[in-house]
């Protein structure tokens, strides 16, 4: 299992519990910065919907997820005494994710936030990339959050009520960092992302975002 994360303290009025009546759905949430956002939003009084897909990539050389980690987030959510459904799917699995994120929202009620923070790396010099792990990172950190993305906006659009998407994106993407020429293809595209996606959607649904941490 990952490291836990620290405890988080509520802020104090008036800002706390923003996100109360709201339901927030995450991706990679089993852990690190996807679980660290659960727990924050479930804090603010916000449901929870956390997907990860909870297993080992032949093209990475750490260890995935795990389904103890993803029930450590359900376990760390539930504490606030805030809902959560934990959804365990692979983002490249566009049938299987809508499927889910569907189902949730049919239980929860209702989808607010959605953040994009599903990902992976791998390292190596760009020429020597070869075509298989290019792929598996296009396909998670880009395709991927497509995906997330174009499940969610119509539940969106049809409950008419607002909401926003965040699309994690990373340094990688604004900086030349060495070893990481598959991971700042979509980093690279990340930032600017987020703004063709508002002018085709009606005004009920606020708008979209990219935010780039700076150890991603």
């Amino acid at each position: 299992m990952s490291n836990p994360v620290p405890a988080l303290p509520v802020p104090a009025e008036p800002i706390a519990h923003r996100y109360v009546g709201k339901v927030a759905f995450i991706t990679g949430a089993a852990r690190g910065q996807g679980r660290a956002e659960a727990v924050r939003l479930a804090a603010e009084g916000a449901d929870i919907i956390a997907l990860d897909l909870c297993a080992d990539l032949p093209t990475t050389t750490y260890a995935g997820a795990t389904p103890e980690d993803l029930a450590e987030t359900v376990a760390q959510v539930e504490k606030l005494d805030r809902r959560i459904i934990p959804i365990q799917a692979d983002i490249r699995d566009y049938d299987t994710l809508e499927a889910g994120l569907k189902a949730a929202v049919a239980d929860l009620g209702r989808l607010d936030v959605v953040i994009a923070n599903a990902g992976m790396t791998s390292a190596n010099r760009a020429w020597e990339i070869d075509a298989e792990h290019w792929r598996t990172t296009i396909d998670i950190n880009l395709t991927g959050a497509f995906h997330t993305a174009k499940a969610a906006i119509p539940i969106m659009i049809e409950q008419a009520t607002g909401g926003a998407i965040v699309f994690t994106s990373s340094v990688a993407g604004l900086v030349g960092l060495p070893f990481l020429a598959d991971y700042a293809r979509p980093s690279t595209a990340s930032p600017g992302w987020p703004r063709p996606w508002p002018t085709s959607w009606p005004s009920t649904v606020s708008g979209s975002t990219a935010c780039t941490p700076t150890e991603c």
